[in-house]
């Protein structure tokens, strides 16, 4: 019998070190953005896109129009268990310039500036909205020509 019983315990405390360790807490780290020395380093009226690129690497994104900005992102997610991950930390370093080209501005943001904004991702519209799946594969049905399949042409 204490064979028995210290089977079943020893599964007990797998199990229950397998639960322990299922809950822990990942952090995933994505992005870079430079640190303060680095952005020192930089003389806002003097320095251009170039040599912001020496100084600090290839920005995340670039401006929208023109080529106005230069922007450094790096982003902190918290994973908990089965809970959708949420991030905890986000930092944004944008570097505007000038028509010339010579930077203008610099400026950190982070969480606690103001909302959380999301960073989108370009998706391709599938535009089959509404549509399910049985339906689309029906839908195909009237498209169909026996023609086609005999080799014949029109």
């Amino acid at each position: 019998m204490t064979r028995g019983w210290t089977i079943l315990r020893n599964t007990i405390a797998a199990v229950a070190l397998i639960a322990v360790a299922s809950c822990t807490t990942i952090y995933r780290n994505h992005g870079y953005t430079p640190s303060e020395d680095e952005l020192a380093e930089l003389i806002v009226g003097v320095d251009t896109r170039d040599s912001v690129i020496d100084v600090l690497g290839r920005p995340s994104s670039g401006g929208v129009l023109n080529d106005t900005g230069a922007y450094y992102v790096s982003s902190r997610f918290r994973h908990f268990a089965y809970q959708e991950p949420r991030a905890v930390e986000r930092l944004l370093v944008a570097v505007t310039f000038d028509e010339v080209g010579v930077v203008e501005n610099i400026e950190r943001f982070t969480l606690e500036d103001g909302n959380v904004v999301p960073l989108s991702r370009r998706v391709t519209d599938t535009n089959i909205r509404g549509v399910t799946f049985i339906r689309q594969l029906l839908g195909n049905f009237g498209n169909l020509d026996a023609g086609n399949f005999l080799g014949r042409s029109n």
